[in-house]
């Protein structure tokens, strides 16, 4: 198959070829796909080429979106404009075989991250009760309760009420009912109901998520468990202060922090990057 770039040689000059991006997001299913994709100023005059031929290289996808900014707001939701395809928003996504159904323009959700799901997934032991804090559509708690069916709870937090309506339909379309259970509203106000009963707490939220650890932690049981916590930072230091953070913390509620694993999740920007902390938490004698 041929890349982008060399789809679009004879149609973009060259000195503006190189800002073609190697790489987008393609949500949904074959049945019906969407891609997103940053494009830069300088290629905006051919922006709708650009979309033309992402759609003759995946002939699922039916609209193209392109990225207008950064993610905002406490939805974490970033504007997009339509830039070639039908007007499609609502899709079908499949990953590691449970599906999500999600509206790409009002909701959070990465496709790039499933390896990571299934990563933290493949941790969650027999009789576990989770908490998945900012849970969005329900992609990292469906995917503990397909990996790991003999966990407990997974109990799903999400204060967008339009992800939160997705996730609901999610937990239906997986059959999921009663194993994880969906809770709409502010993780500070929501997580403390499930105090001392969490065995792991999964904080998918890598910009923001260390002002949420006091609630975090409250959910633990006594003795402790496993966190699964999300941070950015440069590649100068890159795992020392996201750990640093969890520990401090983890000492002012009586809990002592191991590192059990630090992990590159994927690029943000230059020299910038999402990173993975699993994090054993003992009490503190």
């Amino acid at each position: 198959m041929p890349s982008l770039r060399e789809l679009l040689k004879d149609l973009i000059p060259g000195d503006l070829l190189k800002l073609v991006p190697s790489s987008f997001d393609i949500v949904g299913s074959r049945a019906g796909a969407v891609a997103i994709v940053e494009i830069p100023e300088e290629l905006e005059p051919y922006k709708r080429v650009i979309a033309e031929k992402i759609m003759e290289l995946h002939k699922n996808v039916r609209a193209v979106y392109r990225k207008l900014g950064e993610r905002t707001g406490e939805y974490r939701v970033r504007e997009l404009e339509l830039i070639g395809g039908e007007s499609v928003r609502e899709v079908l996504h499949k990953e590691h075989g449970y599906l999500l159904k999600l509206d790409v323009t009002q909701v959070y959700f990465s496709p790039r991250e499933a390896t990571e799901r299934q990563r933290v997934a493949s941790k969650v032991k027999p009789g576990e009760f989770v908490v998945v804090m900012f849970a969005g559509v329900g992609p990292f708690a469906i995917a503990i309760a397909k990996k790991q069916p003999l966990v407990d709870k997974v109990v799903a937090i999400e204060i967008n009420p339009v992800a939160y309506k997705y996730m609901v339909e999610n937990i239906r379309l997986n059959r999921l009912e009663g194993k994880v259970v969906p809770v709409l509203g502010d993780v500070r106000e929501e997580a403390p109901k499930f105090a001392g009963k969490a065995d792991r707490v999964v904080m998918p939220l890598p910009k923001g998520a260390y002002m949420y650890l006091r609630e975090a932690f409250a959910c633990f049981k006594r003795e402790g468990g496993v966190l699964h916590f999300y941070y950015w930072d440069r590649e100068d230091d890159l795992f020392k202060r996201g750990f640093e953070i969890v520990r401090k913390s983890a000492e002012e509620h009586g809990f002592k922090a191991e590192l059990q694993e630090a992990r590159v999740v994927s690029p943000y920007a230059p020299r910038v990057y999402k990173l993975a902390f699993d994090v054993l938490l003992s009490r503190r004698i």
